[in-house]
């Protein structure tokens, strides 16, 4: 496990809502983050689906680790859109973020999101955000 890795996963460990959803860092480098949550019964709204919070915080979560890689530091999400392609029915859910435009203030972030399903990937969500950084230390 790398470094930076490591180091994600204990900022993710700090957070108790990341804690609650059950979400592991899986991938944390320069170019890339992968957030993973197991579905869980207590995540599905009445149709059975992945509620839609929990969807929205995966690509959420996922794009500000990408926004605190390229910046070095410690983010906070400005704003972000999300739509939902599929209903997220499945095992887990994975998020992949990447930081498409960095500048000196914000970051572009984008997201894609899937469910996993017998082995499966399928997207189920699409988000955009801008990610900022914060004068409080380390992510």
């Amino acid at each position: 496990m790398s470094e930076m890795l490591a180091f994600g996963e204990q900022v993710l460990a700090s957070q108790p809502f990341s804690v609650l959803m059950g979400a592991r860092l899986t991938v944390w480098t320069p170019e890339q983050t992968e957030l993973v949550i197991p579905v869980r019964d207590d995540l599905k709204q009445q149709y059975g689906f992945l509620h839609g919070g929990v969807v929205s915080y995966a690509a959420d979560n996922a794009m500000a680790f990408a926004g605190g890689a390229a910046f070095g530091q410690g983010v906070v999400t400005q704003e972000f859109k999300i739509n939902y392609v599929r209903p997220a029915v499945g095992e887990a859910l994975v998020a992949r973020a990447t930081a498409a435009a960095v500048g000196r203030r914000q970051a572009v972030c984008r997201c894609e999101v899937y469910v996993v399903q017998n082995g499966e990937e399928k997207l189920c969500a699409l988000a955009q955000g801008t990610i900022a950084p914060v004068d409080r230390g380390p992510m």
